[in-house]
């Protein structure tokens, strides 16, 4: 009678067991753990959300800011939750053999078995844990988007967000419909990249922080096919496969940029996109005194492209190329550090360049049947 008494208390006192792989668990662990937060005065916050979910584990974490959770398959013996820090749980089942673990919540301790190992790690209740934020769906905008449209559409337009918490609007990618197509956009002040992504018959005009955008690129895997993307007044949420980040959008009126763009430039050629960047790397050497600024000087009746940088305490260089170019000879003076983040995420062959004397903006665009981004550097004052 007293060992099954003894074993019934025993069980009373378990407030969770489950059985997963390690795989999963430390996928799931590394998806998830970026997004805590060290906040003095939420310790909580340093944790993951370990709760049972049917016949599957929920792995979750948030910052206040984003929110992520991942659904791994698992064998539920007894339902429940608990809260772990995210930093020792995680390195701790990276470094476990690929096998079976059962993890067992008691007395908030995560007790963590396999076939040659047992550990305990002490944890909290889930109730001191922030509830995690819900996108209602009947609510909400949604697109579905390829994974590879996704990666290249966010890489080719965070480039030109701002890194100014001053001005918090432009550091985040202004996701946006105009004429019946979807377009992300970024712009520091200095620069401004526009991608459009997809057609849409809905309205959206949100700004995502580019902190977001960037776990949600970190966590893509090369076998993801699309992602939803669902939008609500205060909220954007991503899911693919089997991971959900939803974040808080920026508040704020993103500038009207298109005003920016100039309809037509007096000055146009083309260029081999992976001649141009050697040149420029070449010439940026030479430009670390000037702030990265090199001058492009365009000859029309030569078809050449001319760059020129000088630092009075190294020496100068000077590179030709050839172009196919239109319209007047001109001379444009840019950071040459913004031209190779543009020239770097564009993937045609060749390009085009257009400008209007040294005091206009130069218009990047690429050269494909279908081009949809296009990349706006500002000149620097010589």
């Amino acid at each position: 009678m007293a060992y099954y008494y003894e074993r019934e208390e025993r069980i009373k006192l378990i407030t969770m067991e489950v059985i997963v792989t390690q795989e999963n668990l430390s996928f799931a662990l590394n998806n998830t753990s970026r997004v805590t937060s060290t906040k003095a005065g939420l310790p909580i916050l340093g944790n993951i959300l370990l709760r049972t979910d049917k016949s599957r584990l929920l792995v979750a974490a948030t910052n206040l800011e984003v929110a992520a959770s991942h659904r791994i398959g698992a064998k539920v013996t007894k339902p429940g939750s608990i809260t772990i820090p995210a930093r020792l749980l995680n390195e701790f089942i990276q470094n476990l053999p690929k096998e079976q673990l059962t993890l067992t919540a008691k007395d908030n301790k995560l007790h963590i078995s396999s076939s040659t190992s047992s550990s305990t790690i002490n944890g909290s209740p889930d109730d001191e844990f922030p509830e995690l934020p819900t996108i209602d769906d009947k609510k909400a905008v949604k697109y579905t988007i390829t994974a590879s449209d996704f990666k290249q559409s966010v890489s080719q337009t965070i480039i030109a967000a701002s890194g100014d918490s001053t001005r918090p609007i432009l550091t985040g990618v202004y996701w946006h419909s105009f004429e019946k197509k979807l377009y992300l956009a970024a712009t520091d002040g200095y620069r401004l990249a526009e991608r459009h992504i997809t057609g849409t018959s809905s309205s959206v005009n949100a700004v995502i922080p580019t902190s977001t955008l960037q776990e949600v690129l970190r966590t893509l895997r090369d076998e993801t096919v699309e992602l939803d993307v669902l939008f609500d007044e205060t909220q954007v949420t991503f899911r693919l496969d089997e991971v959900e980040i939803t974040s808080r959008l920026i508040d704020g009126n993103f500038p009207d940029y298109r005003q920016l763009i100039p309809a037509a430039s007096e000055t146009n050629f083309t260029i081999n996109r992976t001649e141009l960047i050697r040149v420029i790397k070449i010439a940026s050497l030479f430009a670390r005194e000037s702030g990265g600024g090199i001058i492009l000087n365009v000859d029309s009746d030569k078809n050449t492209l001319t760059i020129n940088s000088i630092a009075s305490e190294i020496g100068e260089n000077s590179s030709e190329i050839p172009v196919v170019s239109s319209g007047q000879a001109a001379s444009v003076s840019l950071n040459s550090r913004y031209l190779l983040d543009a020239l770097n995420v564009m993937s045609s062959d060749e390009i085009s360049f257009g400008f209007s004397g040294k005091l206009a903006p130069c218009v990047i665009h690429e050269i494909t049947k279908s081009p949809a981004y296009k990349h706006i550097i500002m000149p620097l004052k010589s």
